[in-house]
């Protein structure tokens, strides 16, 4: 029993570690780079950064970018409604909108009501 256990996560284990490896980096998202630029290593001379020459992801361009990034999922698509082309105005809530067509007026059910006292003669 263990040892299959153990055959089992060694497996496992294999097989994310290959599924990451034969990942292929042209799938993952473009980014503007990091802020090291030109960074080398005072020791053995290798570039630092990942992308050497790119420039630091600050600024209105790249603001507007990290914005526009998720628009596509964070739309919001509804249905036309055919009751909501005769709308002409929405005045706000708890006020009915005005709308095109036949102008119905709803009149109150009681036009006039008797007073009574409080206090009983």
């Amino acid at each position: 029993m263990k040892a299959s256990l153990v055959l089992l996560t060694v497996s496992v284990v294999a097989l994310l570690s290959i599924s990451l490896v034969l990942a292929n980096p042209t799938l993952l998202p473009k980014h503007p780079g990091y802020p090291m630029g030109k960074s080398v290593d005072p020791v053995k001379g290798q570039v630092l950064a990942n992308d050497p020459g790119q420039v630091n992801a600050t600024g209105e361009e790249f603001l507007g970018q990290a914005a526009a990034s998720d628009d596509v999922h964070v739309q919001q698509s509804l249905s036309i409604n055919d009751h909501d082309r005769r709308i002409l105005e929405k005045p706000g809530a708890g006020l009915l909108p005005k709308v095109q067509g036949p102008n119905i007026k709803i009149e109150p059910p009681v036009k006039e009501g008797t007073r009574v006292d409080a206090a009983p003669q």
